[in-house]
């Protein structure tokens, strides 16, 4: 009886040891899946300094073009103010982008 008694509990052990192995394997891959959600997140705003540099280059742009034909100051000003919306537009894609990284997956 004894005998029985000993395989019970070594029995028993080792259940709670593969139950506390398959807990620890679960919290590394949450873990490891948090660490990639906030690398994603984080790469996804890169894309704000092509945006950054996108603006620049459309308001230097209009710049160069009213020092050289200043007669067409208004339409140029025109243009260069739809060209910083559209660059602003694809720029807030990438908040966005970074925040569905975040708290969607």
């Amino acid at each position: 009886m004894p005998e029985r008694k000993r395989n019970v509990g070594k029995r028993n052990r080792q259940r709670i040891q593969e139950r506390r192995s398959r807990l620890c394997e679960e919290n590394d891959r949450l873990f490891m899946l948090e660490g990639a959600k906030s690398i994603g997140a984080g790469a996804a705003t890169i894309a704000l300094a092509g945006a950054a540099v996108g603006i620049g280059n459309v308001l230097s742009s209009s710049i160069h073009s009213v020092a050289r034909n200043p007669s067409l100051a208004k339409q140029s000003f025109g243009y260069a103010i739809l060209g910083f919306a559209l660059t602003e537009a694809i720029a807030s894609f990438a908040p966005m982008m970074a925040f569905l990284i975040s708290f969607v997956f």
